[in-house]
């Protein structure tokens, strides 16, 4: 066998295991105690009709962070419990044209991640049922932390209004 064929194959060979392992790493997996993700007007009109705010997280596909938050933030008890007890959970791609309503109006789903104000991914809205933004948060955040935001911005005294 020549030297360029040996060659051509070894690299072909490292390039379909490099596809691979890409491939791979991207794929999304079953996360285990993950929040109950719905949709922005389904958690908006569940928020109406009891005492809890709503929780967007607003991601980009192959965000290394926004893939960490939901493998270890997200499924932590402590921010489980505050999700659980104070907020709706929805999910958004911040890069998807796929469409959504807020407040009776259609949008992608892009269109509402600008109009949130997103600079960076993950970012995080927490949001009263009328629409109105009570905080947000840009980039990763950890158990304790995001559990204090979580936490902080949903006092027990507090109704949503």
């Amino acid at each position: 066998m020549s030297r360029k064929v040996l060659f051509g194959i070894i690299i072909t060979l490292f390039i379909a295991l490099f596809t691979w392992f890409s491939i791979h790493q991207i794929v999304p997996e079953e996360i285990e105690n993950a929040p109950e993700w719905m949709s922005l007007d389904a958690a908006l009109e569940r928020a109406a009709a009891s005492d809890k705010y709503v929780m967007i997280d607003i991601f980009e596909v192959g965000c290394q962070f926004c893939r960490k938050m939901d493998r270890e933030t997200y499924p932590a008890p402590s921010v489980r419990a505050a999700l659980d007890r104070g907020y709706y959970a929805v999910k958004i791609n911040g890069h998807s044209e796929r469409m959504l309503t807020f407040l009776g109006e259609e949008m992608m789903e892009r269109e509402f991640a600008v109009r949130m104000g997103v600079s960076a991914y993950p970012f995080v809205v927490l949001m009263k049922p009328d629409g109105t933004v009570m905080d947000r948060r840009r980039g990763y955040q950890d158990v304790v932390g995001f559990t204090r935001f979580l936490n902080s911005a949903r006092q027990p005294s507090e109704s949503p209004s």
